[in-house]
């Protein structure tokens, strides 16, 4: 196996590879259609004196959360792979707001989907990058040849206290990805990387409603250390510059965050527009680059090369290289596009937002 020395004890590299060749063979993306606009929290706690990080975010509904959000994107991403879901061997669920504190999220989205009983399942957690944990692990069971499909999911309703900066980005969506065999995906996985370190720029304690976060700290130790670091050495593995990919998308905590990593790696701005969505959904936090990945996919061609790069606080980011196949062609059809789902929007007052995500409490 690639990363390894022949007596399989000493890592001779840290680029993660399976032993066979694996990628995305369906995806599938979920936007709730409620926006609240940035303007609106504004108006609400300053009397509209500061401006706003994004333009709006997308909110989940009344009858909404991480798991009827994560069956539409996976049921998304099934129809684009036209498979029989009783051939997915694992469903994982990364995200930091599952319903249940102690009931899994991933169990409810397999049976829904029509999967057997005879999977794995289980939910991730590690801040924003739990999604891409989660694809990691279904590199390895399909690369493996343990099961010839897995489902791995990204999907999040992001809290924020009610007045704190957070509240303008914290937003719900996500995406999915169906991994399975090279020879049927849409974009392959050539490599991978993963870089973490103990950097407290966000947490959240059991039975505390709201996370906390270290505001400017978040940045530079944090979230710019993370996706430079991780995206720079698996571009040092691989052998590539920014000049070699077509596209590139990173986690997007707000709008100017992803811009400037891309620029610290020589990213140009057509590069990144494509997959940038924060401005019109927010900060999906789990689903994060996951969703932007959908989008670019959505209009992708065969050849084009793709760096992805999450990023969750506490800290760490998860790093891709991908290759778009032939097998595109005509694949994005097959279900709702990820512009198709911001472009369905209703706009809501802070009042209405507040009843939908629950925040009028006793």
């Amino acid at each position: 196996m690639d990363g390894w020395t022949g007596n399989g004890r000493q890592p001779a590299t840290h680029l993660l590879r399976p032993d066979r060749q694996v990628g995305i063979v369906g995806y599938g993306a979920y936007v709730p259609r409620f926006r609240l606009p940035g303007s609106e929290v504004a108006r609400v706690w300053t009397g509209g004196l500061s401006g706003s990080p994004v333009t709006e975010k997308a909110v989940a509904g009344p009858d909404e959360d991480v798991t009827t959000m994560s069956i539409e994107a996976a049921r998304n991403a099934i129809a684009r792979a036209r498979i029989d879901p009783t051939m997915i061997r694992a469903v994982w669920v990364g995200s930091e707001s599952h319903p249940y504190a102690v009931k899994p999220t991933s169990t409810i989205v397999a049976e829904s989907i029509g999967t057997s009983s005879n999977i794995q399942a289980a939910d991730w957690e590690f801040a924003c990058k739990a999604g891409t944990e989660a694809v990691q692990a279904s590199i390895g069971i399909v690369g493996s040849g343990m099961g010839r499909y897995t489902l791995s999911i990204g999907m999040d309703t992001a809290q924020s206290r009610p007045g704190d900066a957070l509240e303008y980005t914290a937003a719900s969506g996500g995406a999915a990805f169906l991994i399975g065999p090279a020879e049927e995906s849409v974009a392959l996985y050539q490599g991978s990387y993963s870089f973490v370190t103990d950097t407290p720029d966000f947490w959240r304690r059991a039975d505390e409603a709201y996370p906390s976060h270290g505001e400017r700290f978040t940045g530079e130790p944090a979230y710019f250390n993370h996706t430079h670091s991780a995206a720079q050495k698996l571009m040092d593995m691989m052998g590539t510059t920014a000049a070699d990919y077509t596209y590139a998308v990173f986690h997007q905590p707000n709008v100017k965050f992803p811009q400037r990593a891309a620029s610290l790696l020589g990213f140009k701005d057509e590069q990144i527009k494509t997959g940038l969505l924060a401005g019109e959904v927010g900060n999906v936090y789990s689903g994060s680059c996951m969703l932007g990945l959908t989008a670019i996919l959505d209009v992708a061609q065969p050849g084009d090369r793709i760096l992805m790069v999450s990023y969750g606080s506490g800290a760490g980011s998860d790093a891709f290289d991908l290759r778009v196949t032939d097998a595109i062609r005509g694949v994005p059809e097959r279900a709702p596009k990820t512009r198709d789902y911001i472009a369905r929007r209703t706009a809501i007052d802070y009042a209405t937002y507040c009843r939908y995500r629950g925040l009028l409490r006793d």
